[in-house]
């Protein structure tokens, strides 16, 4: 499929940026990445929140071969109905949105790498934000009287 026959699918949206990537398409809604296209296919972008309905609608996933085997990704095929109705394009699209908007919330910027979650002091209290001595001030305090040294 080629740029503007993708153009054309997402014009209901707005503009989308299509980028180039292994052999297929990336499709972008400004930073982020809510579609691909593959061999003429569109897959939408899904989380754990979004695939019960992407699967309750039989939604296969795209899938690719690897050097460590066949790769099932997060992404399910657009519905065929979605290409010619306008209103379920955009439902469907809306969903796949906000599942790249709750991936990206979980990514450190730039890197693409999951945000570790921060340490708690054994309270369930986080340590992030605090100075490496007040860290360890805070958890000598939580260690019981007989693992103290």
């Amino acid at each position: 499929m080629d740029r503007r026959a993708i153009e054309d699918i997402f014009r209901p949206l707005g503009p989308v940026i299509i980028k180039r990537m292994f052999g297929g398409h990336g499709i972008y809604a400004g930073a982020l990445m809510f579609a691909l296209e593959y061999q003429g296919e569109i897959y939408l972008k899904t989380d754990e929140s979004s695939l019960p309905i992407f699967e309750a609608a039989g939604l296969r996933p795209f899938e690719f071969e690897s050097k460590r085997g066949r790769m099932v990704t997060s992404y399910r095929l657009l519905p065929e109905d979605a290409h010619e109705d306008e209103r379920e394009l955009k439902r469907w699209c809306a969903l796949a949105m906000e599942a790249a908007q709750r991936s990206a919330a979980g990514k450190t910027k730039g890197t693409g790498k999951r945000m570790p979650k921060a340490a708690d002091d054994g309270a369930g209290k986080s340590l992030a934000n605090k100075s490496p001595a007040k860290k360890a001030a805070k958890k000598s305090a939580t260690k019981s009287p007989s693992k103290r040294r």
